[in-house]
Formats: structure tokens, C-alpha cells, sequence
């Protein structure tokens, strides 16, 4: 194990710490979490920081959910080291919010505390035989190939078939497919889990279906991403040249949004590669305008996936409106496969003592502030309570986007502790006064 700094790393316990004068706990070690972190010290010397977290390592998906191949976007953890270094900073890992330490208690101990736990389960697509073997959340392959504890003994079938299905048409699919079309030669020479490495290097999977109820338009990878997977060498790609059709909608949208048009310029473009597929060529089929219907199981009823029945769909909107919606067509089509992956969509979990939506999958919160319901209004904020990330925006953007994320719900919570009188404003720089003295964590078995 690597000892950044003064991070440390305790096993369900506790060290007792001196009092501070003004302590905030935050939970989860994602972007989120360091990035909040990085903001609160920066913002008031007299802040100082725990970063808690379920796991025994810290950075979250910067860890476990960044693609082995992708080693520049791993390079923010530097950034996240340096702040863990901060002597006002210190990490505790495998401590749980729930089991090892109540939500209750953790306010107990601080003068806020900041949820950036992540969303770290999977919505149901909610159809026929999404319980059979050799389904999995496409979540689950990321962490397994990058060696997230909880995945570390799951085993994806990987040979049954040639034929790979993921549902889902964003960045994480996008990931998932290229480790599973790429050499393995080439991901020999990343920091891919040795497991994954030698399962995927006696994988029988040649082609793989990124499925879409959209169209080309409506993908929500971004332009990087696929040009990526498209430059993959001796990768055959299979577009339709129907599903490449734009409408006035469509036009609209990519008028609007300069990704979405350059993705579509780069689907057209590969539609057309002007050369002959070689033979034993890796195939990566890009299937738009189809949703899952059910899941088809083996013949000898052995529980085991067989392949997707996908229904052919149409988009319905007005030429303004910015998303248009898939409308089943009752038209349907069978994939053959051995493997179906689930990149659909992330959800948050609740806790004992949280506000949670269940529809959106968040805490209800104005810029980070917690709520008691969603119908209050930034005078019912919780001074005492805040969220950030997927917790706070619901399962969107990059890892980017948890800087502005963050950088707002550290600027709340310092108003907020202000506004209350639990931080009287200094009569001099670098002076502090606070209100009430919050009790230090305890040792705890």
C-alpha cells in the first residue's frame, strides 16, 4: 500500500483527534470529495478535514472507474495527493456511513458534514430475464478490470460467445467495449487487473453491439471518446446508413450542441471507411433506434443468457424540443450473445437519516445545501448538512465537472456556518472564532 503524506489507512477505527476549530467531515474520496476538500482549505485557514470512505484506498472512480488505457485522466490524483498531504487533511479508509458510523454521529463530531459518496448501484432496466447469467452492469466490468475490491472475484463470461451486447450509448459503454476490442497486447502495457488482463486475453468475444434507443445524434458519448474506439487498428465498424438520416429535430440539436454534431460527423465519416473488411477482423456494430424487450435464455433452460430481443423504435418530438423521445414501434430483432452489459444508468443509495428523491436519485439540495423535502425552500437549508457529486446532480458529467460542482457546495457551506454565527469573522487576518466546540472523534472498536 502507498502512504501518501499523512494519509492513513484504518481498519473500521478510529484515532483519537485533538479538537479544531472548525471541522468538517466529508464522505466519499471520489473528485467530488477531494475537490470539495481542496476548496474548503483553501477558502479559510481555520478549517480542518476528514475524508472518509468505505473503501481502504482513496479517489474513487479516478481509481476504479477510469479506464486502464487512460492513464492521462489518472493524473488528477496527484492534485488529490497533495491536498491529502495538507497537515489540516487527513483520510480514513473502511469506514462505512451506516455500519461503522451513523449519519447521526458524524454530525455529532462536526461542524458540517459533506456527502459525496457517489452513486454506487444500478438502476433496472425492469424487462424479462435480466436475472439470468452472463448479464452484468457495465459498472461492475470497469471495476473488475480495474480491481475495485467488490469485483475482484466476479467472472464475466467471456468465452461462451464470440458476441458481446452493451446497452447504452455514453463514455462508460464506449470504455467497456474498446477494453474488450482492444489487443491485448496493447492493454498489457497499461495498469489493467492481472485478472482481467488474462481472462480478456482468452476472450472468445469478437464482436461487440453498442445498443441505442436514440439515434446518432442523441449518443451521449463525447467526441474523444469515440474517435478513440473508431481509430482502434483492424477494428471493423458497422453503421446504417439509415440510422445516419437526420431530421429538423436532429438539425436543431447539433446546431445547438457542437458535440453532439462533431459525434455525428465522426459516425458518418467511419459509415464510410472506403476499404474492405479484412477477415477475423474485431466488428464493432453501432445499433441506433433499438431498445431492449427482454432477455432470451438458453434453450436447455440452464439460466444462462442466449441473447437480447431489441424493439425497433422512432423518435416523437417538436422540431424545438431539445430532447426527443423513442416511441416503440412493435418491430423486433434477436442479437445472439453470451454476454449483455447494463450502461443504462447509476443511482445514488439513501441512508438512515437522509432526504432522499427517489425519482431523481438525489439528495434534495439547493447548491449543495441539503433539504428536508424537495419543495423547500434555501431558507429550510440544513446548515449543518451538504452534498456533492452524483449525490447532489444525479449521475452526469466528468470528472471535471465535480471541480464547479464542488467548488459550490464548499462556497455554501462556509456562507451558510457564517450566515448561522457558527464562524464569527475574523476582526484580523488569519484569525477565527467559533461558536461551540464539537466533540473529537472517538476511538470505536
Amino acid at each position: 500500500m502507498v502512504i501518501l503524506g499523512k494519509l492513513k489507512f484504518l481498519s473500521r477505527s478510529f484515532a483519537a483527534l485533538s479538537s479544531a476549530p472548525l471541522r468538517i467531515c466529508i464522505v466519499g474520496s471520489a473528485p467530488a470529495g477531494f475537490y470539495t476538500a481542496e476548496k474548503l482549505l483553501k477558502a479559510h485557514e481555520g478549517v480542518e478535514v476528514d475524508i472518509l470512505d468505505r473503501l481502504p484506498t482513496p479517489f474513487g472512480l479516478v481509481r476504479s472507474g477510469v479506464a486502464p488505457d487512460h492513464p492521462e485522466t489518472k493524473v488528477v490524483i496527484n492534485q488529490f495527493s497533495r491536498v491529502a498531504q495538507n497537515e489540516r487533511c487527513s483520510f480514513y479508509g473502511n469506514i462505512s456511513l451506516g455500519s461503522s458510523i451513523s449519519l447521526v454521529e458524524l454530525r455529532e463530531m462536526y461542524n458540517a458534514v459533506v456527502l459525496s459518496y457517489g452513486a454506487e448501484s444500478d438502476r433496472s432496466i425492469g424487462i424479462h430475464g435480466e436475472d439470468l447469467a452472463g448479464i452484468h452492469a457495465a459498472r461492475e466490468i470497469v471495476w473488475w478490470y480495474n480491481g475495485h475490491q467488490d469485483c475482484r472475484n466476479l467472472t464475466p463470461d467471456l468465452k461462451s460467445s464470440d458476441t458481446a451486447v452493451i446497452l447504452g450509448q455514453g463514455n462508460v459503454a464506449l470504455d467497456v467495449a474498446r477494453v474488450l476490442l482492444r489487443p491485448t497486447t496493447e492493454l498489457a502495457r497499461t495498469d489493467i487487473a492481472c485478472h482481467a488482463l488474462a481472462a480478456l486475453e482468452g476472450s472468445s468475444i469478437r464482436r461487440v453491439f453498442l445498443v441505442g434507443r436514440r439515434g446518432p445524434v442523441q449518443a451521449a458519448w463525447t467526441a474523444k471518446e469515440l474517435r478513440e474506439i473508431l481509430g482502434i487498428k483492424d477494428l471493423d465498424i458497422h453503421i446504417q446508413q439509415a440510422d445516419l438520416v437526420t431530421t429538423p429535430a436532429d438539425e436543431i440539436e447539433m446546431k445547438n450542441n457542437r458535440i453532439r454534431k462533431r459525434v455525428y460527423e465522426l459516425l458518418s465519416k467511419a459509415a464510410n471507411p472506403g476499404t474492405s473488411p479484412l477477415c477475423n477482423q474485431r466488428e464493432l456494430h453501432f445499433v441506433f433506434f433499438h431498445r431492449p424487450e427482454k432477455f432470451l435464455e438458453l434453450d436447455d433452460k440452464s439460466g444462462h443468457l442466449a441473447g437480447v430481443r431489441l424493439e425497433k423504435t422512432i423518435l416523437k418530438g417538436d422540431d424545438g424540443q431539445m430532447k426527443q423521445v423513442a416511441v416503440g414501434t412493435g418491430v423486433y430483432e434477436d442479437i445472439s450473445c453470451g454476454i449483455a452489459l447494463k450502461s443504462i444508468d447509476h443511482k445514488s443509495l439513501a441512508i438512515d437519516g437522509l432526504p432522499f428523491d427517489n425519482h431523481k436519485g438525489i439528495v434534495p439540495n439547493i447548491g449543495g445545501c441539503v433539504l428536508a423535502n424537495v419543495s423547500q425552500d434555501e431558507s429550510k437549508c440544513d446548515t449543518g448538512l451538504y452534498v456533492c457529486g452524483w449525490l447532489k446532480r444525479g449521475p452526469t458529467g466528468n470528472i471535471g465537472t465535480n471541480l464547479y460542482c464542488a467548488e459550490e457546495t464548499a462556497s455554501m457551506t462556509l456562507a451558510r456556518l457564517f450566515k448561522e454565527g457558527v464562524i464569527i469573522p475574523p476582526d484580523t487576518p488569519g484569525c477565527v472564532r467559533v461558536m461551540g466546540n464539537p466533540r473529537p472523534l472517538m476511538t470505536s472498536a
